[in-house]
This record gives C-alpha cells, sequence and structure tokens, in this order.
C-alpha cells in the first residue's frame, strides 16, 4: 500500500492507495513546529484505526508547502514506516511543461493537482481551482502545458483577516448561502465571503480562459478543502477533493 500526504498551510490531508483504489482519506491540522514523534504516532493511528498495519505501507510520497514541517514529515516517515518518502520537488519527472519563469516558485500541490487533472481529464485545457488556506487557479493546457495562475487568499484566511481588523465583527460559519441581502451581521458577513469570493474566482476565470486558451473550451475542476461549497455555484464543471492525493500517487508511479 501507498501512503500519500500533501502538508499544506492550515491543515495536512492524506490517503492511503491499495493499487491506484483510494482506501480512505483523513485531515489533520498542520503544525509548523510539529515533531517527528508526534506526527509519527498520528500516522500509525489513523491507519490502524481505518484497518490498516503500518508495515503494510511499502511506500510513501509526499508534498508540503510548509518548510517547517517538512523535516519533520520526512523523518517521520523513515522512523516510524522505515521508508524514505518520495518528496515532490524540483528535478522530478511530472509530464508538464511548466512556463513559470522560474519553475522552483511553483508550489508542490499546485504541481500534484495539475498532474492528477491532466490524468483524468487527458487532452482537454484545464483549470485547477484549489480552494484551501490560498484559492489557487492554475491553467493546464491540452499539451501538458502548465501556463501559471493566480493566487488569492482563500475563504476562511479572508474571514479571519476581516474580524482580526474589525472590532465589532465575529466569526461565522463558513457555508453557501442563498441570498447576498443579510439581515444581521452575521448573515450578512456570509453573504459577502461566499459571493465576494464566487465573484473573485469567476472574474479571474474569465480572464484566464481568455489568456491561456483564447476561444478554446476549458474544464474547470475545483479541489480543496472548500470546494464543496461551490458545487451549485456555476463555477467548476467537475469536483476532485481528493485531487493532490492523486497527483502524489501518480507522481510516484512515474518516477519509480
Amino acid at each position: 500500500m501507498i501512503l500519500c500526504l500533501n502538508m499544506g498551510n492550515t491543515n495536512m490531508t492524506g490517503g492511503v492507495f491499495d493499487g491506484p483504489t483510494l482506501k480512505f482519506d483523513f485531515r489533520h491540522r498542520s503544525f509548523p513546529h510539529i515533531s517527528r514523534d508526534e506526527l509519527g504516532l498520528f500516522l500509525q493511528g489513523v491507519l490502524t484505526a481505518h484497518g490498516v498495519k503500518p508495515r503494510d505501507i511499502r511506500q510513501i510520497a509526499a508534498c508540503s508547502v510548509l518548510p517547517e514541517a517538512t523535516y519533520s514529515l520526512h523523518n517521520a516517515c523513515k522512523a516510524y514506516f522505515s521508508t524514505e518518502p518520495f518528496m515532490i520537488r524540483t528535478g522530478i519527472r511530472t509530464g508538464l511543461k511548466i512556463r513559470y519563469r522560474n519553475p522552483q516558485e511553483v508550489g508542490a500541490d499546485r504541481i500534484a493537482n495539475a498532474i492528477a487533472a491532466l490524468h483524468h481529464y487527458p487532452n482537454q485545457n484545464l483549470i485547477v481551482v484549489n480552494f484551501a488556506t490560498a484559492t489557487t487557479l492554475c491553467a493546464i493546457g491540452a499539451d501538458k502545458t502548465y501556463h501559471g495562475g493566480a493566487i488569492v487568499p482563500g475563504v476562511r484566511t479572508s474571514l479571519s483577516a476581516l474580524v482580526s481588523c474589525a472590532a465589532k465583527l465575529s466569526s461565522v460559519e463558513i457555508l453557501p448561502v442563498h441570498q447576498v441581502l443579510g439581515r444581521s451581521t452575521a448573515e450578512s458577513m456570509q453573504a459577502g465571503m461566499y459571493y465576494g469570493h464566487m465573484g473573485m474566482v469567476r472574474e479571474i476565470l474569465y480572464r484566464m480562459k481568455n489568456e491561456a486558451f483564447g476561444s478554446s473550451v476549458a474544464t474547470v475542476i475545483g479541489t480543496g478543502e472548500f470546494s464543496p461549497l461551490f458545487n451549485d455555484s456555476g463555477l467548476l464543471d467537475k469536483t476532485c477533493p481528493a485531487l493532490p492525493l492523486e497527483g502524489l500517487y501518480l507522481a510516484l508511479k512515474m518516477n519509480s
């Protein structure tokens, strides 16, 4: 079995693959200064809870955008699974033609998303929207060219900034709402968060499609923690919550 780990700024997501099948996935809050042992014991515990023995994990694929935790992640894999993890980094085989001026700047999670998106939807122009700590939009051509993208504050990040900067505003539940006209402070904030983010993403998608693909059609794929919020918004053609984990699995196979 293969364990895949995606260490994000806010959450670490993980999943276990038995062959190409994702048996289960899980989520744990990311902590920049988590120790090797804290992480290793957590991973062993979550595997055991799902009926998987830690010794059954033969390979580990990982990516991290949290530099402080990457060292602990690497050492936890070696100490608790006797496995050197495969990390998405500069120089690995991805199958992508990256048009960034400095390809090393492209986040490992964005690379994983692009690999999985092309696997699921080959020979199509794609835009992957990852709704997480940051909302990222990446344009990938049918010829496997990674054209670039845009990065904006995510839904929760925007809410946290608003609450921290406005003395009389308190945090609210993040959820899809059906009208923009709020009749309380909480409803007004929820409407602003939801429709404001929707409008921002829609505008970026419109411009990105034109800049990257002109008049050609592009399929928009949503992933990330908050992607289900926008299932009925008309923004997305497909939603694939496990996209980064699938990308890690495919990158590992590509480089084996």
